[in-house]
């Protein structure tokens, strides 16, 4: 949810770290992290210092650094927050690509928008309940989950 650099060091650097959970070899934690820039599209940035990035990039190279340890299972906590909708269609692709490549990805987010067009199954809370959960184009229908997010109002006069 909060982007973690580290100021001083490189774009490399920072997704080494992230390696060195599953490398222990210098050598093999930077070429794992090379690939995971690689697969984020961050390959030209890599020696850039972290403190100069986007916020964009900053969430792309936590992405990074995520992979850099060959995980078959990611968490993204709102990884969308505070970007622009141009930079959450730059990083569409880039998920949908890990996906496709057989890893897990469970996004907790708000926004919606993305989310329809990126998951197969939404599951949506409410206080911590879950008020619906199946394919996307049902449960942004769903009057609970409408009511949830937009308020009961809202709901009264949509069904008017």
């Amino acid at each position: 949810q909060t982007v973690r650099a580290f100021p001083r060091l490189t774009l490399l650097e920072n997704v080494v770290v992230g390696a060195f959970g599953q490398h222990a070899r210098n050598e093999t934690a930077i070429l794992a992290a090379r690939g995971a820039l690689e697969k984020v599209g961050l390959t030209g940035a890599a020696q850039l210092m972290a403190s100069s990035l986007t916020n964009h990039e900053l969430r792309l190279m936590e992405l990074a650094r995520a992979l850099a340890s060959n995980p078959k299972l990611i968490l993204m906590d709102e990884s969308f927050a505070g970007l622009a909708s141009e930079d959450i269609d730059q990083m569409m692709p880039v998920i949908l690509s890990l996906r496709r490549s057989g890893t897990t990805i469970v996004i907790i987010e708000h926004t919606m928008q993305a989310m329809v067009r990126l998951v197969d199954r939404l599951i949506v809370m409410d206080q911590g309940s879950i008020i619906a959960e199946g394919p996307p184009e049902d449960v942004v229908k769903n009057p609970a989950v409408i009511s949830a997010y937009l308020g009961k109002k809202w709901v009264d006069n949509a069904q008017t």
